[in-house]
């Protein structure tokens, strides 16, 4: 099957709909089965698509730094122009395997893995548990390989393609670029990693164990005058716990998420992601220029939505309490870069 309904028709008939490629259509040796997707791409024409999304996994393009080999994705495009349809590629800088609906095993590239991994610079929860989905957001400004950063990898890439799939761009079937910003391509903390043992509807965990964001966890405390704020929560439970089994989360308690220290804890640790966000971001429009449009995932994090403390939300990164709302920041990030 290679669609999933992005948008509905609810009686228009001028609403343009897409659908999604299947995640592991390419692998590191061409495609999985090209007259399948051939004549699935037809019938998706036939059905009155405007177009497909489909992911453009880092881990196999740059297996080696900064070369690039987009050769089946440039075939893919040119399939996808041949059937008459829109193309919207997503900047996929995240590892696919390991999460529900996940059906591939596509690591991000072993050069990047061997370099982060030498520096800490994995997300890593309360218990060290090591998350290698995606490049922790704590190192965006720190040299990793050849003189570059990980944001660096992110804009090179995309140059890259902008480069290799000009034409695309310019003749229209590249009508958007969605950029990944995090695990599963979307704004996140990889916060309830299956394979970590969470299940729904766990609360999940903090990831920000690891020296590379303790060490910004104390400047940031320094710089308020209480550096005993310097520690991750020692009591937010764990990845399959409710929101009524921790102290962090539960009302009343001293230093929960209401507190000074929650407070302080809580804007920290979106705030990492929402810098990490704006210079992906500001990396795609130097990349891209500033006509094409841009796209971000937002998570949709709806469990314990009701509760005060809104903590699988949280721990995600999406800090939804004491005033602070992490989607209208996002807005703000993505609408100040023409992006959606």
């Amino acid at each position: 099957m290679i669609l999933y309904f992005l948008a509905c028709i609810f009686g228009c008939s001028a609403v343009d709909v897409n659908g999604m490629l299947e995640l592991d259509i390419i692998s590191s040796t061409g495609f999985k089965n090209k007259a399948l997707l051939q004549s699935q791409l037809v019938k998706t024409k036939q059905a009155g698509f405007t177009g497909v999304m489909g992911d453009v996994w880092w881990g196999l393009v740059e297996t080696s730094p900064k070369n690039y080999n987009f050769k089946y994705y440039l075939e893919l495009v040119e399939m996808i122009k041949n059937v008459g349809l829109k193309y919207q590629p997503v900047m996929s800088f995240h590892k696919c395997g390991g999460n529900v609906g996940d059906t591939c095993n596509i690591p991000i590239p072993k050069w990047a893995i061997d370099s982060v991994n030498k520096l800490d610079g994995f997300f890593k929860d309360s218990n060290g548990n090591v998350n290698d989905e995606y490049i922790n957001f704590a190192l965006d400004n720190v040299i990793v390989e050849g003189g570059r950063t990980p944001v660096d990898f992110y804009y090179d890439f995309m140059n890259a393609f902008n480069v290799a799939f000009k034409s695309y761009i310019s003749d229209g079937v590249i009508d958007e670029i969605q950029i990944g910003v995090g695990p599963s391509g979307e704004i996140r903390y990889p916060s309830y990693c299956a394979t970590n043992g969470w299940q729904y509807p766990g609360i999940g965990e903090f990831q920000v164990n690891d020296s590379n964001s303790l060490n910004l966890l104390q400047r940031a405390a320094e710089a308020k005058s209480h550096s005993e704020w310097a520690h991750i929560p020692n009591d937010a439970g764990v990845y399959n716990s409710k929101p009524s089994d921790t102290d962090f989360f539960t009302d009343g308690k001293p230093n929960n998420y209401a507190s000074d220290y929650g407070k302080f804890f809580l804007e920290f640790y979106t705030q990492l992601m929402l810098n990490h966000t704006d210079r992906v971001v500001i990396a795609a429009r130097k990349a891209f220029g500033t006509s094409l449009p841009l796209a971000a995932k937002v998570s949709g994090i709806h469990w314990w939505y009701g509760t005060s403390s809104r903590a699988a939300e949280a721990t995600a990164g999406y800090y939804q309490v004491n005033g602070y709302s992490t989607y209208s920041k996002i807005n703000d990030i993505l609408g100040k870069h023409g992006a959606r």
